[in-house]
C-alpha cells in the first residue's frame, strides 16, 4: 500500500461496484452519479497499487487483487456499522426499529412494555411489512432486527430464538366443539377450515393441513382468510366453520361469538425467531433480546 489515504466511502463504493459489477447500477444504488463512483474507486486503487477491476466496455470483473480485497473490504464496514450501533445507545435519542409480524399480539405488547421500563430513553420503532421485506430491511441495516416466523434459513442473517407461538382454534361459541377447555384437531375435520391462501403463508398452510392429514382427516377447505374481523364475524355468525389464530394475537381480540380453544391431538407451535446482522451490536440488541426472554 502507498499511503493512508484510503477511506470508508471509497470502500463503500467499491463493495458496491463489486457486488453489481456494474458502475452505472452501483451509482444507482448509492444515490449518486457514475463518475463520482469511479473516481473514488480510482482514487482506492491508487492507494493499493493494484486495479481492483478489469473494465471493458461491455463488462466489469474483479481482478485477483479485488477478490482478495473483498472480504476484508465487507468486514471494514460492517466494523463501521457495529460501532455506529455501540454508539447510538449512549444518545438520549436512541432509537431502536423493529419489524414485526402481523399476530404478535399480546406478545409484542409485553415486549414494548418491558423495554419502556427497563431502558426508559430508548425509542421504539415498529415496521410492518411482508417476511422477505423485512429480512431485505434487515440486511441493509434500515432495521436492528425483525421478528420472523415458521424459517430456519435466511442468507446473510443470524436467526435467534425468541419462543415458541401456540396455535388456538378459532369456532363458533355456540358449537358443540366449544364446550370443552380444548378440541382435537380430528374433531374440527368435518368443519370447513378458513385459512390464509398458501401463497400468503406457505409455512402455516402447511403446518395445519400435514397436522390434519397426521390425524387420518383431511381438511375441508372453505373460503379463504381475509381480515381478523371479517373472518371472525363469518365464523360466528354464518355456517359452521373455524380457523387458527396464534395465541398471543386471540387474547386480544373481541369476539363474543367467537370461542378460542387450545388445539391438541396435536398441539400446533410455530416457532418465532428475531432476524438480526450478524454484524450487530451486541449491547444494542441486548435490551431487546432479553424483553423477548420476558414474553
Amino acid at each position: 500500500m502507498r499511503g493512508v489515504g484510503m477511506e470508508l466511502r471509497q470502500v463503500r463504493y467499491f463493495l458496491t461496484v463489486a457486488e453489481e459489477l456494474h458502475f452505472g447500477r452501483a451509482a444507482r444504488r448509492l444515490h449518486i452519479v457514475q463518475p463520482a463512483v469511479s473516481q473514488q474507486v480510482r482514487r482506492l486503487e491508487r492507494e493499493l497499487g493494484l486495479d481492483l477491476f478489469d473494465r471493458t466496455t461491455r463488462t466489469v470483473t474483479l481482478t485477483p487483487a479485488g477478490h482478495a480485497f473483498l472480504p476484508h473490504a465487507r468486514t471494514m464496514l460492517a466494523a463501521e456499522q457495529a460501532a455506529l450501533e455501540e454508539i447510538s445507545l449512549l444518545r438520549a435519542d436512541a432509537v431502536l426499529r423493529i419489524g414485526t409480524n402481523v399476530g404478535l399480539g399480546s406478545r409484542l405488547d409485553r415486549v414494548l412494555a418491558t423495554l419502556a421500563e427497563r431502558e426508559p430513553r430508548l425509542s421504539v420503532e415498529l415496521v410492518s411489512a411482508s417476511p422477505a421485506a423485512r429480512l431485505d430491511l434487515v440486511r441493509s441495516g434500515e432495521l436492528d432486527a425483525a421478528f420472523i416466523r415458521g424459517t430456519t434459513a435466511s442468507s446473510g442473517l443470524d436467526l435467534l430464538p425468541v419462543w415458541e407461538d401456540s396455535l388456538v382454534a378459532a369456532l363458533p361459541a355456540a358449537h358443540p366443539l366449544a364446550e370443552g377447555e380444548s378440541v382435537a384437531l380430528a374433531e374440527l375435520a368435518a368443519l370447513p377450515l378458513r385459512i390464509v391462501t398458501r401463497e400468503q403463508n406457505p409455512y402455516l398452510v402447511d403446518l395445519v393441513v400435514e397436522a390434519c392429514r397426521a390425524t387420518g382427516s383431511e381438511p375441508v377447505l372453505g373460503p379463504a382468510f381475509t381480515t381478523d374481523q371479517d373472518t371472525l364475524a363469518a365464523i360466528g355468525n354464518g355456517k359452521p366453520s373455524w380457523t387458527v389464530f396464534y395465541a398471543a394475537k386471540a387474547e386480544i381480540l373481541y369476539a363474543p361469538r367467537i370461542a378460542f380453544r387450545p388445539i391438541v391431538s396435536p398441539a400446533l407451535t410455530i416457532q418465532t425467531y428475531l432476524a438480526v446482522r450478524p454484524s450487530a451490536a451486541a449491547s444494542r440488541l441486548a435490551p431487546l433480546l432479553a424483553a423477548c426472554d420476558l414474553a
